[in-house]
């Protein structure tokens, strides 16, 4: 059974005199130092100088410094920028600026787990990992709410880096929802598959065969986006707010017997074996030291794949449609 705790088990006090270092004012950054700030605690935000995120730090009133600076004189260093930039920024800036007592946090697991980042042993190294999105994060916060989280302890060496990472899981509002025990293993793992498998990848080539398979059969385009793209967005709602079961008693029969019935036929046997390929990548390395090196090369693949989808005809039907939909959101 998963450890839970709450804001009854993170005390905030355990902040109290200690600055706060966010590493990038970006969608999780913005959000993790306004709700920290909100909270009473003292918080430096690191950015590029004239940057857009130096620009919107500034604007909504914080310290806006050089990583190195934010790092010299913080006592948590929080690193919110994207995974791929880490190690770099925490190479050039961060190591040297880390003493002992220090703590090193994340918000994902993926530099730590695959070595790309390895702290002094002098030094508590953690995580807080929010299950939404830094938007509804900062929102959730300002409606006395909160999302969950996960938190992870990989290196403990003040004896105190639980109680003070749920502190600061309490400060970002977290606690309020509860924070899930996790590892950094078990968080990038799953992360990283779930991503791959599911919600980017899997449903991505999901919906990019239903238009095909409809287009390839002679459906006009824009009806095949309406039934296996646009109408997605209310399945998932459903799920999101109340399971497989509330979405089922949400549907219509018929729609519910072909979810029974056809439903396995599509995620078969082969898929759930790749699935099994796709998780053994994840843990095993490869993927990351693919990813590593796309980085170190430039992404050339990952341009042309991006490049590639853009232009699907999906994308170009799914754009004029969504023209007679102006209440949509795409900022």
């Amino acid at each position: 059974m998963v450890k839970i705790y709450y804001e009854k088990d993170a005390n905030l006090d355990l902040l109290a005199g200690k600055v706060i270092g966010i590493t990038g004012y970006g969608s999780q950054g913005h959000a993790h130092a306004q709700n920290l700030r909100d909270s009473g605690c003292k918080v430096v935000v690191s950015e590029l100088k004239d940057s857009p995120g130096w620009k919107k730090a500034r604007k909504a009133g914080f310290e806006a410094t050089s990583a190195e600076e934010m790092a010299a004189k913080s006592d948590i260093i929080v690193m919110l920028v994207q995974d791929n930039l880490q190690k770099s920024v925490y190479e050039q800036y961060i190591a040297r600026n880390l003493s002992k007592g220090k703590m090193l946090m994340f918000a994902h697991g993926f530099n730590i787990h695959y070595g790309q980042i390895t702290p002094p042993g002098d030094v508590d190294v953690t995580m807080i990992a929010p299950k939404c999105p830094g938007p509804m994060l900062r929102q959730l916060y300002t409606e006395n709410a909160g999302p969950p989280a996960l938190v992870a302890v990989h290196q403990d060496a003040t004896g105190k880096a639980r109680q003070i990472a749920l502190a600061y899981a309490r400060g970002i509002g977290c606690a309020r929802a509860g924070v899930l025990e996790s590892t950094f293993a078990e968080e990038t793992e799953t992360d990283l598959f779930g991503e791959q498998a599911v919600l980017c990848g899997g449903i991505s080539s999901l919906i990019k065969a239903g238009f095909e398979t409809l287009i390839e059969a002679g459906y006009q385009p824009e009806i095949a986006y309406f039934e296996v793209c646009h109408e997605l967005k209310l399945i998932i709602d459903m799920i999101y707010n109340g399971g497989l079961t509330y979405m089922r008693n949400s549907v219509s029969d018929t729609a519910e017997y072909g979810d029974y019935t056809r439903g396995p036929r599509v995620i078969d046997d082969m898929v759930a074996d790749e699935m099994r390929q796709i998780l053994a990548e994840v843990q095993d390395g490869s993927f990351a030291r693919e990813w590593i090196l796309e980085n170190q090369a430039g992404r050339p693949m990952y341009r042309a794949l991006k490049r590639m989808d853009e232009e699907h005809p999906i994308e170009i039907v799914g754009a004029a449609l969504r023209k007679m939909m102006p209440w949509l959101k795409t900022g």
